[in-house]
């Protein structure tokens, strides 16, 4: 077959692509994939793993897929990028003792190439990972688990009987793994809630105390927003270290509160009440959100409301050293909405926290909130997180929604995208999304320098969304995971259920006609490609000559402007 002068075909390729993204991105009613794309978005890429696959994807800003890894595994819940190109995340192996949202026991890496390098499992009858685990600078990886106590345990502890009402108690641990070989891990370091718990219900018990004169110390009969006891009645949710400082901060979202603890002691000081640089052994040495956690305030001074993702800002951005936290809001009232708020430890820099006896932790208002007009126009009730990024913005996750998208300071929107995974298949442009169907705990936002893509090509490969009046593929899911995980290789996620054969226009052979199709064949008939996967489908006006005029068809095709391409 010819082809046409490719310097008008050079021409062409420019305009279309313009045409292109107009008609992918712009006139047809959009419900998932790329909303939004303004000059003032952070130029980069973000990765986010959908609750309801084992798939986690990279996306440029234009919501094209650049790389994809696939896990047997749903995430459970967190997932991350490292700088040597691995990808870090965790795994659900649908525990039925802790059936809890955030439960998962297996942790996992990937190359960039898809092959499983590591995988480790923390998980018994008396305890779990769950929700977030955390890459460390030497290695190591801090994993967050659920330390179940049956009934007797937790009344030997302090706890109510009258708040027992599943007969069982899960605490927090963290736990510190080095990992060993491709399978399994060394732990060099714990730190275990019950060792710092207070009670004043008990006077026999050891633990025996004022818990407001002892904020270092949780109160174990405190239940939140839960006064029937829940067994999950802490719940941390997210979990952050800051290697400068040498501390850690978590989220127990039940209590509405963060803790930060320190990281510097041993095991055996984080078990005690003394050792450490703080000189504080394992005790809190920070909490903020809601005093009446430690009977210090009333309703009025509580700041957190289920909250998630509470981090430190990285050096170097604006904030940093301060702690950013989507603020869920699911028991404000008299309505609930979300916030991402910003603020400010009282900290030296030795790493003390500044507390006036009697008094609650500060600080008593926030430097930053995000925060919509009418504030209960914006609500995502759980999961979901937040991201300061280099150029002053944040990126928002409201992750009940799968909704992720990048604000100014002032809130303005510049970039949004919805995530089309759901636990039904992928959604099409359109589509009703099935309410929490496409829910993404966390997203993240790479800048093109990250050292994870050096040397890589991240070549815009598809959107994962499909268009209009595609039947989305039913998932295939076993009841029970695998004996052994095998390795996989990234299969970079199509626009398509199911491929079909002879489809006029489809060049990539994919099952789908799209713009990338077109560009493809401008790409193709400008000399800058050698070959096309169908040639035949590229010629779609049947004129033996491939060129900016089948290109043209295929988009106005696309666009409703074509009932449907020759055969």
């Amino acid at each position: 077959m010819m082809k046409r002068n490719p310097i008008v075909l050079v021409l062409a390729f420019v305009v279309l692509t313009i045409f292109a993204a107009s008609s992918v991105f712009g006139s047809e009613e959009r419900t998932v994939g790329l909303m939004q794309n303004d000059a003032g978005a952070l130029d980069g890429y973000t990765l986010f793993g959908p609750l309801n696959t084992g798939d986690t994807y990279l996306i440029d800003n234009d919501g094209m897929v650049v790389h994809s890894w696939e896990s047997e595994y749903k995430p459970a819940a967190s997932t991350y990028l490292l700088e040597n190109g691995h990808l870090l995340r965790t795994a659900d192996l649908d525990s039925e003792l802790f059936s809890a949202g955030g439960a998962g026991g297996r942790i996992e890496e990937y190359d960039w190439e898809g092959n499983l390098v590591w995988e480790y499992e923390y998980s018994t009858d008396r305890y779990i990972q769950h929700h977030d685990i955390t890459p460390m600078p030497n290695g190591n990886v801090l994993i967050i688990a659920w330390d179940r106590k049956l009934r007797d345990e937790a009344i030997a502890l302090g706890r109510d009987p009258g708040l027992l009402e599943d007969d069982e108690l899960w605490g927090e641990q963290i736990v510190e793994v080095r990992p060993t070989g491709a399978s399994g891990g060394e732990i060099v370091w714990e730190w275990n809630m019950w060792d710092h718990v207070i009670q004043d219900n008990d006077y026999f018990l050891a633990n025996f105390g004022s818990v407001a004169d002892n904020p270092q110390l949780m109160d174990i009969n405190y239940v939140g927003s839960r006064p029937e006891g829940d067994r999950d009645w802490l719940h941390f949710n997210g979990m952050d270290y800051n290697a400068d400082l040498d501390q850690i901060l978590v989220s127990p979202r039940r209590i509405s509160e963060i803790w930060i603890i320190d990281h510097s002691t041993t095991t055996e000081e984080a078990a005690s009440h003394s050792g450490g640089t703080s000189g504080m052994g394992g005790d809190l040495l920070y909490r903020w959100g809601n005093p009446q956690a430690y009977k210090t305030g009333d309703a009025s001074d509580q700041m957190l409301f289920g909250q998630h993702n509470p981090h430190w800002i990285e050096p170097g951005l604006s904030g940093e050293g301060n702690i950013l936290v989507f603020n869920n809001g699911a028991s404000r009232t008299p309505e609930p909405y979300s916030t991402v708020d910003e603020l400010i430890p009282p900290v030296d820099g030795l790493g003390n926290y500044a507390l006036t006896p009697g008094e609650a932790f500060g600080p008593d208002a926030l430097t930053w909130r995000y925060e919509t007009a009418t504030p209960t126009d914006f609500y995502s009730s759980f999961i979901s997180g937040a991201q300061r990024l280099s150029n002053g913005n944040t990126l928002i996750n409201a992750g009940a929604l799968g909704d992720i998208f990048e604000v100014m300071p002032d809130g303005q929107f510049v970039w949004r995208y919805v995530n089309p995974v759901t636990a039904d298949g992928t959604l099409a442009l359109g589509d009703e999304i099935p309410n929490r169907s496409n829910t993404v705990f966390r997203a993240t936002r790479f800048e093109p320098d990250f050292p994870a893509f050096d040397g890589k090509t991240l070549t815009p490969l598809g959107v994962i969304e499909l268009e209009k009046g595609t039947v989305p593929a039913t998932p295939t899911a076993t009841d029970e995971p695998p004996a052994a995980t095998p390795t996989s290789t990234p299969v970079p996620p199509t626009p398509t259920a199911t491929p079909v054969p002879a489809l006029p226009g489809d060049v990539n052979d994919d099952g789908m006609v799209n713009s990338i199709d077109a560009l493809l064949v401008l790409q193709y008939g400008a000399d800058l490609l050698e070959a096309l996967e169908n040639l035949d489908n590229a010629d779609v006006n049947a004129d033996d000559i491939i060129d900016s005029i089948d290109a043209a068809l295929i988009l106005q095709n696309i666009a409703g402007l074509l009932a449907s391409l020759p055969p």
